[in-house]
């Protein structure tokens, strides 16, 4: 099944590891085989991952990108989504960390990056969680 991207002016895209730029004007291309493409927007980079589930998302990006299939980017996979497992205890969360860890085990690379972009949300609820604040509207309710 054919893949239609409609481009923005100047968006910038990965296909099959080269960097592409659209020109001036808004296009669409249509891309008839199996080829690794990623948007700007969902591209990371790695000073960018600063939390445990970009770590995982970022991992997940190499191995999707790599045509080679190089170990080296599962091991960082295998390692960060072990770390981020160990540190949760929602359930529905780690449903979702061993569904991601099938699709990558299974090559389905694409669809674990959108599944782990999931996480984004759960783990910034977790890290803006403020105590003190949390202790105060438990008292004021």
């Amino acid at each position: 099944m054919p893949l239609k991207l409609s481009l923005k002016p100047g968006e910038k895209f990965v296909l099959n590891g080269a960097v592409l730029a659209n020109g001036d004007k808004r296009t669409s291309l249509v891309i008839q085989n199996k080829a690794c493409v990623l948007r700007e927007k969902d591209i990371m980079q790695p000073k960018d991952a600063k939390t445990p589930a970009r770590r995982v998302y970022l991992a997940i990006m190499m191995m999707y990108l790599d045509g080679e299939a190089s170990e080296e980017p599962y091991n960082d996979f295998a390692l960060r989504m072990t770390e981020f497992m160990g540190a949760i205890q929602n359930r529905a969360v780690l449903a979702a960390c061993v569904e991601i860890s099938r699709d990558v085990v299974q090559g389905a690379f694409y669809k674990a990056l959108i599944s782990c972009r999931k996480l984004f949300d759960f783990e910034q609820e977790r890290l803006n969680y403020d105590p003190e604040e949390l202790s105060k509207r438990t008292a004021r309710g």
